[in-house]
This record gives structure tokens, C-alpha cells and sequence, in this order.
């Protein structure tokens, strides 16, 4: 005898359907954005610029960190430090209160062109922090780490641009991707001349000033987000 197949509710159909469908949108919703493309989760734009302050400070971070290491290790005297880097080139507001009379888009080129400047040097000091011998392995992944955080930040901050251009928030006349006084730093000489411990110096201070120009900027534009 054949058993009894009792018929499927369509409600229940309905339910399991919107329950599968709303699993596949939270999966989708892994893929990040800064507008509204298909398939994609949208950032507010505090949520970006809470990723790229976030990022900043991890950099800074490390930069400090390997800034100590080599002052235990190498212990160097004042007249080894040298306070001219190689990013001087790039006019930067010396301050908060000059960083926040700034136009919007002239403080967002000033932190693209940082982080531009420093493509070059930072692979070239990772690559000799690699050949130290005093400093173990994970000293060496810190500058690799660092050198990658530089070109991921950067791309951040593209995004944040992007943002701020489509909420018509700053012009679309950002001219910093291949920002001639950039690249200029970046391939400058003077870098390829530091020691390891001058160059790291002027990396932390510049990290510095990347991660307050970005949240002064943030404050500027949303403030009512955490400031």
C-alpha cells in the first residue's frame, strides 16, 4: 500500500524560499563597495573612514615598534639622525589647526601623496631589514607587513576620495594618482642615502601625520560619527 504524501503548504514554500534567499544576500554582502553595485555591501561614508583610521593606526603602530627595535639594537647617537626626508618635498600643514583650515580636497592630496611617496622606500627597507642579522623573523615580516599596509591604505583612501566625490563632497580634480611630486620623492635619491634608522624615523612621522589628517578630515566631514 502506497503511503499517504500529504501536499507541501505554499506558505511553507514561501518561508523556506525567503529564508534561502535572505542567507544568499548576507553572503553577498561579504563584497565591499563605496556605491550601490549590484552584489555589493555599501559603506556609509564614516564606515570608510573608520576602516582607513583604523588601518593608519595599526601602521603607526608597527612603525613604532620597529622604531624601538632598532634603537635597542643599534643605540643611535643624535648626530646619526637626520631630520631631512625625503617626502620635505611635499608641503604639509604643520598642526591641527592649520590641517583643519585646509580645503577638503588639498588635505585629502597632501595624504595621498604620502602614501605614494613611500611605495618605494619601504620595499627597499623591508628588503634590508631581511639581510639583518640581529633581527629575527618576525622583525622582518613587521617591514614587509608595513610596506603592504602603505599600498593597501592608499587604496583606502582612493575609495574615501571616490566616496567624498560622489556625495559631491570635495571636486573630482584629485590629481594625486600619479602625482608628479610624489613620485618624484618616491624615486628620489635622498632616501636610496638614509640608514635604515633615518628612514624608519621619517616613516613614523609621517605614518603620524597620515592617521591625524585622517580623522581630522573625518571630523570635518561627519562629525556627529565619534568626534
Amino acid at each position: 500500500m502506497a503511503p499517504h504524501i500529504r501536499p507541501v503548504s505554499p506558505l511553507f514554500v514561501a518561508l523556506v524560499c525567503l529564508a534561502f534567499c535572505s542567507r544568499l544576500s548576507r553572503m553577498k554582502a561579504a563584497s565591499i563597495c563605496t556605491n550601490s553595485q549590484t552584489g555589493c555591501h555599501f559603506l556609509s561614508l564614516a564606515n570608510l573612514f573608520d576602516r582607513v583610521i583604523h588601518h593608519s593606526a595599526r601602521m603607526h603602530g608597527i612603525s613604532n615598534d620597529l622604531h624601538s627595535e632598532f634603537e635597542l639594537y643599534f643605540l643611535p647617537s643624535k648626530n646619526r639622525v637626520s631630520r631631512n626626508c625625503h617626502t620635505s618635498t611635499i608641503l604639509t600643514p604643520n598642526g591641527k589647526e592649520n590641517a583643519q583650515r585646509i580645503a577638503r580636497e588639498e588635505l585629502t592630496e597632501v595624504i595621498l601623496k604620502l602614501l605614494l611617496a613611500w611605495r618605494d622606500p619601504l620595499w627597499h627597507f623591508h628588503q634590508n631589514m631581511a639581510r639583518h642579522h640581529k633581527f629575527n623573523n618576525l622583525s622582518s615580516n613587521k617591514s614587509l607587513e608595513m610596506s603592504e599596509m602603505v599600498h593597501e591604505l592608499r587604496k583606502g583612501v582612493q575609495k574615501v576620495a571616490e566616496k567624498m566625490q560622489m556625495l559631491g563632497i570635495i571636486s573630482n580634480s584629485l590629481g594625486t594618482l600619479g602625482s608628479r611630486e610624489a613620485l618624484l620623492a618616491s624615486d628620489s635619491p635622498e632616501w636610496r642615502l638614509m640608514n635604515d634608522y633615518n628612514l624608519l624615523y621619517c616613516f613614523r612621522r609621517d605614518s603620524n601625520k597620515i592617521q591625524n589628517y585622517l580623522k581630522i578630515l573625518k571630523c570635518r566631514i561627519v562629525p556627529e560619527h565619534g568626534c
